[in-house]
């Protein structure tokens, strides 16, 4: 199942779910998939609302909408960084489901159980001196062995339109393990349940491009993003975010095509989600 096939948004929306697995080490329930129709099957992830833990500061029961209206909004930029993904009934009720996306893998131990574990190869901590040639380093900090280690992630032009996306998004939960690399060759985001709050909760791991120019063609996608919420788009997120959340994304865009340059810390708040992996 190719990720930008039509197809694939029918396949999750139409198809027999049945679990297979869950992914344990997630804050809510996330279950692994497969899913069904017509002699067509793939691996998803489904993320029933029933099992959302809830948060001091974003309603109850809103995560798998927040993590739909941000497939919608990078669905509408064309950069394709948000898997297929939609909100349906499932084994638990209803919940987000997205498209499962291939990665380099690792097995991991744990309690005599063996796990397989998505590695993204593309944010890392690295010793000082090892950060890969070309690569963006954030900061340094120590482990949990007292050594220094530097964050740093690459510099690529399919990580960089998911750094823009997450100024879009407010994503306030961009880490490490939430990016990517698709054996596709694609780059992808996932885990955007806390992202279109009102209130400026942006937390990523991915501020290497801080202070840079935003660029011609991200200008251009921008201003196109902004014209869409006026129409078609904005209905469909009006039935997942509030009126005031939905007007926070246009101004977000507003605010960042006023000064198009990508945004640095502000220093107020963490800028890094915790942990950063």
């Amino acid at each position: 199942m190719q990720v930008q096939d039509p197809a694939t948004l029918e396949l999750l929306r139409s198809g027999t779910l049945d679990i297979v697995g869950r992914i344990v080490e997630a804050s809510n329930a996330t279950l692994l998939c497969t899913v069904t129709l017509e002699g067509v099957t793939a691996h998803c992830v489904y993320k029933p609302v029933r099992g959302e833990r809830p948060l001091w500061d974003f309603p109850d029961g809103t995560l798998a909408g927040r993590e739909f209206a941000s497939f919608l909004l990078s669905a509408a930029t064309g950069w394709g960084v948000v898997p297929p993904t939609v909100l349906r009934q499932g084994p638990y009720g209803v919940g987000m489901v997205q498209l499962w996306i291939d990665t380099e893998a690792a097995t991991i131990g744990v309690g005599g159980v063996e796990y397989v574990e998505q590695v993204s190869e593309l944010v890392e901590l690295c010793v000082p001196g090892e950060v890969p040639a070309g690569w963006k380093q954030i900061l340094r900090a120590q482990d949990y062995t007292g050594e220094t280690v530097v964050l740093a992630h690459a510099d690529n032009p399919g990580l960089r339109h998911m750094a823009i996306l997450d100024l879009v998004l407010n994503n306030a939960d961009r880490k490490g393990g939430h990016v990517l690399a698709g054996l596709d060759g694609g780059i992808y985001g996932v885990d955007h349940g806390i992202c279109l709050h009102s209130e400026n909760k942006l937390r990523t791991v991915l501020w290497g491009w801080a202070g840079e120019d935003l660029g011609e063609e991200a200008v251009e996608v921008l201003s196109k993003l902004a014209s869409q919420l006026h129409g078609d788009l904005g209905e469909q997120l009006d039935e997942h975010l509030t009126i005031r959340e939905v007007e926070a994304v246009v101004h977000r865009i507003r605010r960042v095509l006023s000064r198009p340059v990508m945004p640095e810390p502000s220093g107020v708040r963490p800028a890094i989600p915790w942990p950063a992996f």
